[in-house]
């Protein structure tokens, strides 16, 4: 974070008032006097008070989850700001910068009991090495039988962070003895710019092979088996998806690609595709061709071998991704 004068803005006057850290600074918000500074470690909110000098203090959160932007007024002592995870929607809080105490100030209510279900944060290696979280959520007394209906979501791209959020239908599924894993693999900002060029043209197969890995761990943990696996994503999600079920069909029982890019080597010629070429590359040029080819799920069904049992979902009327992604590669499976 850095000050500067509008009427001397030249980079050279600037002056740090927060210094990077290993974490992403998402948002700043200045309440009271002090700076309260959002960040993003391992795919959850961290929050911290600031002076126009130093940090003051961290914010103490409910717990692992996301948080929204503060709300607040300079000359205030107190903020708002909303929080939730996957196991309790987004509840507004009150903030006082005296006593770094939260009270609750709005909460949803739900007819589940959500107290019934936990949240665990998990870190797994992929091919290279590299350290991958995954969390993990499912109802408490959970027996590691490898016989859990599991649902494993990713997204993997365009610096998306995919962060803890409530959603109601993954509750149901929850409530009837499911797990539901999400992955924070390469190619999203979870870990800033570094994190997502990791997932990106020529780096694209680390983002399949981390979501590979979080599946492979799963079973290795005994949280399910090949038989109780399925995979989802959205977009790029389902690209993913596809990707990963023409790559290991023996891993999954279910995949569900919802609004996948599937033809990755036309994908640009198509509404707004032309500006996914910064994160896909582009088959115009030879190079990227063979890259985009190696893993287009298009063209990796093969006959003869055994797919997961495959839901496809589309909009007919879909400005971004255009159904006819969907619409072959159903065609073809």
């Amino acid at each position: 974070l850095v000050l500067m004068d509008p009427y001397n803005p030249a980079e050279a006057n600037w002056k740090i008032v927060i210094p990077e850290k290993e974490e992403v600074l998402t948002a700043v918000v200045l309440t009271g006097g002090n700076i309260m500074a959002q960040y993003m470690k391992d795919a959850c909110s961290k929050a911290f008070i600031y002076d126009m000098m130093k940090m003051q203090y961290e914010i103490k959160l409910p717990s692992l989850g996301t948080l929204s932007s503060f709300s607040g007024k300079r000359e205030d002592t107190l903020a708002f700001y909303s929080f939730n995870t996957f196991t309790k929607p987004a509840t507004v809080y009150k903030y006082y910068l005296k006593t770094n105490a939260s009270t609750p100030y709005y909460e949803p209510k739900t007819k589940f009991d959500l107290s019934k279900f936990t949240t665990d944060q998990v870190f797994y290696k992929s091919v290279d090495g590299t350290s991958i979280p995954m969390f993990i959520v499912y109802k408490k007394g959970l027996v590691l039988n490898g016989g859990n209906p599991t649902l494993l979501y990713g997204y993997g791209g365009f610096d998306i962070s995919i962060t803890p959020g409530f959603k109601i239908e993954n509750v149901v599924f929850l409530e009837n003895g499911g797990i539901y894993a999400v992955a924070n693999i390469r190619g999203g900002g979870e870990y800033g710019e570094k994190w997502h060029k990791a997932g990106t043209k020529l780096n694209k197969q680390n983002v399949f092979d981390d979501f590979i890995a979080a599946a492979e761990y799963l079973i290795e943990k005994k949280y399910t088996s090949s038989s109780k696996l399925a995979i989802s994503g959205r977009s790029n999600g389902g690209l993913l998806t596809g990707a990963c079920m023409t790559q290991r069909p023996d891993l999954f029982k279910v995949a569900l690609p919802a609004v996948g890019v599937m033809d990755m080597l036309r994908f640009h010629k198509f509404t707004i595709g032309w500006a996914w070429t910064g994160d896909y590359g582009s088959s115009d040029d030879s190079i990227q061709f063979k890259n985009l080819y190696s893993y287009s799920p298009l063209h990796h069904l093969k006959t003869g071998v055994s797919d997961p049992a495959t839901l496809v979902t589309t909009a007919a009327h879909d400005d971004r991704v255009v159904p006819a992604h969907s619409f072959k590669f159903l065609a073809t499976l």
